[in-house]
């Protein structure tokens, strides 16, 4: 198991709504389809929203206080089928089976860390792509696009953009 950040809901292009689980050490991003629903109790516990009644997420997380049991972790434990497994494990020693999106839910209301599988990271990870580097890549595909061979004569030519000329 390793850990990894809940970087946050995002909307795909294609309408599919995914939490974006993130393995810094591999530079990894794996990324869960969920629910709108349960994308909105992330995001909402996440910005730290709160609401008149309790969410279901938050009643879980009041009656896991009121019997004193922590949720010591989440860990993600199985992809199949493109659906993910996860795990609810409390201080008691117990381990619940539970939807990825509602233990995720429920970690960030508590504070809980979440742990992926390291085969799962493996198998559905996406490489992080570093934002500067891409810049930096896209400002060097834009010279290649642009450079002519008279540019390389004695006399002048194109004078690639400083860093601080491109727009953010």
């Amino acid at each position: 198991m390793v850990p990894v950040e809940v970087l946050g809901v995002r909307q795909q292009q294609d309408q599919e709504i995914v939490v974006i689980l993130l393995d810094a050490a591999a530079e990894l991003a794996v990324p869960i389809v969920i629910g709108a629903r349960e994308a909105s109790a992330i995001a909402m516990a996440q910005a730290g929203v709160t609401t008149p009644r309790p969410m279901t997420h938050d009643l879980l997380r009041d009656l896991l206080g009121a019997v004193h049991v922590d949720l010591d972790r989440v860990e993600i434990v199985a992809l199949d089928g493109g659906i993910f497994f996860a795990e609810l494990v409390l201080s008691t020693g117990v381990r619940l089976d539970s939807r990825a999106s509602d233990a995720i839910a429920l970690a960030v209301r508590t504070g809980s860390p979440v742990l992926c599988s390291a085969e799962v990271v493996a198998s559905a990870g996406v490489e992080v792509v570093d934002l500067a580097q891409q810049r930096e890549v896209e400002r060097f595909r834009d010279f290649l696009d642009h450079v002519t061979a008279e540019d390389f004569t004695t006399g002048g030519g194109p004078v690639e953009p400083s860093p601080d000329d491109t727009p953010p």
